[in-house]
């Protein structure tokens, strides 16, 4: 047991957001990332006031908030203490042992991020610049002109005929053969994946993934109430030495796989384990979804084919879309299915959402349609190459000596394994922070509470200069967190080593 003498808390008094809600909010943080743990004793309501400079009242609310979520408890006499730290006794991961917690750990660090002046290397998407705006602008004044009110009325379930017909087209170019029968314009990849979680698994069902694996996907495991079991990656993906154990141990309904840029790690399974992959979903008849949706962002060569390009037994479910490529707000994305599940899925979507909205899908068919997609791409790509290049060369710079990471071919992010000792990737944050620069902890992308030691840096989000200050920032960071808890630097080593 410990005495907290002194915790590292930012107010913003200038916020809408009241001082007791902050100071519980970082308090809140710092459990769950383990730098408070159970047993540490805080100071006193008194205390903790005059250091922060406010009112003892706040402190005294932000205590009594935890306290009610049993974080924290005061004994009379003794003081207030840490009772509950980011995994249970269980050993599971925030957001199963915790309700909530991983979504309001990433809600919090989204809303720290956007504070003015952090270079925020924590979100999701491309940079806005790779957005076509103007080419959409175009897009939905031509459908309005031509299709007048019946380009903001109910569409079909399955999406707006042309645009499926043309999906079908695109995939083509990428080895996948099926009919616009088998298209489902979905609202984003997201919804396709969480429509084939409704479509096939049921409450305690078990879906496999790779570990770490995209939030998204656990997310909807969540709020599903489906158990995901990770397998652990090494450069080339999913290990399926471990996956073959692990569908004889759970016997799952479902194969969650990114073979391509795979988010966070950016690796990429090559093709003989592809159809590795494919031959022991068949050997005990599981069906995969694949998410393809950073496939076509490949800067260091082609990548190998998607998944259902190999599928010769109809296994694999495949869910893309435009978001990373296009047009994020639109929402426009796919998912190929045939048969009877296919039927099922539309069920499913129809008593979701009735349909995708029908204005998003014509103005991305004429998008589509005019042929623009493939200098778009090419664009991007080769902006995304540049700004990976000042990425890779900037942490070589300045992150700390250790840290590791493999450059990635493709995709949006840099997988960084911080140096053995020191600070975690969520003790880091606040300092980051602090610092003008945020980042993804990759705790949230474990499906065992692992990853302590990761971090994803998003470099498509920011310019080369941005990035080189991004690290710079971060590198200082660490510096500063070491120095203030007394850790000691750390002999250089190889840092371009393969860290899966």
């Amino acid at each position: 047991m410990a005495t907290v003498d002194r915790l590292d808390i930012p107010l913003a008094r200038e916020s809408v957001e009241p001082i007791y809600k902050q100071l519980a909010r970082h308090l809140r943080l710092q459990i769950e990332s383990g730098r408070l743990l159970p047993g540490d004793r805080l100071p006193p309501t008194r205390d903790l006031a005059r250091e922060l400079g406010v009112g003892r009242v706040s402190v005294v609310n932000a205590y009594a908030e935890l306290q009610e979520e049993g974080r924290i408890a005061a004994h009379p006499g003794r003081g207030t203490f840490v009772t509950r730290t980011r995994l249970a006794a269980s050993g599971m991961p925030p957001a199963w042992s915790l309700p909530g917690a991983a979504t309001f750990s990433m809600r919090e660090m989204a809303r720290l991020a956007r504070q003015p002046g952090v270079i925020a290397f924590s979100g999701g998407t491309p940079s806005e610049e790779f957005l076509p705006v103007e080419a959409l602008r175009h897009a939905i004044n031509a459908v309005l002109d031509r299709d007048g009110a019946s380009a903001v009325d109910y569409e079909e379930t399955e999406g707006y005929p042309p645009l499926r017909a043309h999906v079908a087209e695109y995939v083509a170019s990428l080895g996948i053969r099926c009919h616009p029968d088998d298209v489902l314009i979905t609202g984003g990849a997201q919804q396709a994946l969480d429509l084939v979680v409704q479509a096939l698994l049921g409450e305690g069902d078990t879906l496999v993934t790779a570990n770490p694996t995209y939030l998204g996907i656990l997310d909807i495991a969540h709020v599903r109430r489906v158990i995901p079991v990770g397998v652990a990656m090494d450069r080339d993906g999913m290990r399926l030495d471990q996956l073959e154990a692990v569908i004889q141990a759970h016997r799952p309904r479902l194969i969650y796989a990114a073979p391509t840029y795979h988010n966070p790690t950016g690796a990429v399974m090559p093709i003989h384990r592809r159809r590795q992959l494919l031959a022991l979903a068949r050997h005990y008849d599981i069906p995969i979804l694949e998410d393809a949706v950073y496939h076509e962002l490949g800067y260091q060569g082609a990548a190998p084919p998607p998944l259902k390009a190999l599928d010769d037994d109809r296994l694999v479910l495949h869910a893309s879309g435009f978001s990373k490529i296009l047009l994020p707000g639109t929402r426009t994305g796919y998912l190929i299915a045939s048969g009877a599940l296919r039927d099922r899925l539309v069920r499913v979507k129809q008593a979701a959402d009735i349909c995708t909205p029908g204005l998003n899908q014509r103005a991305m068919h004429v998008f589509l349609a005019s042929g623009a997609l493939p200098g778009h791409l090419n664009r991007v790509r080769g902006a995304l190459r540049l700004r990976c290049q000042a990425a890779v060369e900037a942490a070589e710079r300045y992150l700390p000596p250790g840290a590791r990471w493999t450059p990635p071919s493709g995709g949006l992010y840099l997988w960084v394994a911080l140096p053995d000792e020191g600070p975690t990737a969520a003790e880091l944050y606040i300092t980051a922070i602090q610092h003008g620069v945020s980042y993804a902890i990759g705790t949230l992308f474990h499906t065992d509470g692992g990853g302590d030691r990761y971090l994803r840096l998003n470099f498509s989000s920011q310019p080369s200069a941005r990035i080189v200050e991004g690290m710079k920032r971060l590198g200082a960071a660490w510096e500063a967190w070491c120095t203030a808890y007394g850790t000691s630097r750390l002999t250089p080593a190889a840092r371009r080593e393969t860290i899966l």
